[in-house]
């Protein structure tokens, strides 16, 4: 017997709700008639897909692994009615591109622009998120592409990996700091107050390799912030530094709101990378923009 995509939709109800009586709720059906489902999809299966507590249910490894596949189906589903929309209005996509927002902002600025020119009218959604929620929104067909910091660990196999640009690292100072010279080496800077990505993904990492790689201590006195805005506002108004890809802060050191300073002895430069489902045949604007992104940023 095949998987009826019904109960699939009604077994993705239940993770999310929690319980079968919620998920009865929200799809507006009886609690035996999800109940039936469920056993029905188990039955097909051969597995149980959940324990059930006082507490609602706790989902087998079987369970987790159909959740996945359920999110895709639920997905695919979801971008195949939006495609056919857009269509009939002439407009292409939907794209769904996820990344770290210090890789984003690197890349989209620089691919945006030409690659509108080849899609004048395109439906683009753009989603912040760290590496792991990315794969796994990879995973469930919720992202079609992703941009983050690249080459510090290998990608697992079921994910392709394209490093497209590189990136130098400085220091980031604001005018508090004005006086700081154009070049340093990061153990001058042990007493320095920083503001710092949070020790998750590889930009994180990046990071603490300069620290490693100068010899210097990780700084403890430092805000852990993932927002770039915030991190440049609070560098701009304050005595607080971080560092940054020059890319990241163009715009701010063009017009001498922030300034760079140089790391003397590192020649190791921020890499960033795309990353998608190697088992998945992409969308055509999904492979074009791959494409486009390499021969654009041609490294």
């Amino acid at each position: 017997m095949r998987i009826d995509p019904r109960t699939l939709r009604l077994f993705l109800a239940v993770c999310r709700e929690g319980t079968i009586s919620g998920a009865a709720r929200a799809e507006h059906l009886s609690q035996p008639s999800v109940s039936v489902a469920i056993n029905q999809l188990e039955r097909v299966l051969a597995t149980k897909l959940f324990e059930r507590n006082r507490q609602g249910i706790l989902l087998t490894p079987a369970g987790e692994a159909l959740k996945i596949k359920a999110q895709a189906v639920d997905s695919l589903l979801v971008s195949a009615q939006e495609e056919i929309k857009l269509l009939a209005e002439d407009i292409g996509g939907p794209l769904n591109i996820g990344g770290t927002p210090g890789a984003l902002a690197s890349v989209m600025g620089k691919v945006i622009n030409s690659f509108s020119e080849q899609y004048p009218k395109f439906n683009l959604r753009i989603i912040e998120c760290h590496d792991a929620k990315a794969q796994r929104l990879l995973k469930s067909y919720e992202l079609d592409v992703v941009i983050l910091t690249s080459g510090m660990t290998d990608s697992p196999e079921d994910f392709c990996e394209l490093p497209v640009m590189t990136d130098p690292f400085s220091i980031i100072v604001g005018n508090a700091n004005k006086d700081l010279p154009d070049m340093m080496n990061l153990k001058q800077l042990a007493a320095a107050r920083w503001v710092l990505p949070d020790k998750v993904g590889g930009f994180r990492r990046q990071i603490d390799a300069l620290f490693i790689n100068s010899n210097a201590t990780l700084p403890g006195n430092a805000i852990s912030c993932d927002s770039l805005l915030t991190t440049k506002s609070i560098v701009r108004s304050s005595d607080y530094i971080t560092i940054l890809p020059n890319e990241v802060v163009k715009s701010e050191l063009e017009n001498g709101t922030l300034r760079a300073i140089k790391i003397e002895g590192i020649a190791f430069q921020r890499k960033v990378g795309l990353l998608w489902l190697a088992e998945r045949k992409l969308p055509a604007i999904a492979q074009a923009f791959i494409d486009h992104t390499v021969q654009c940023l041609d490294v």
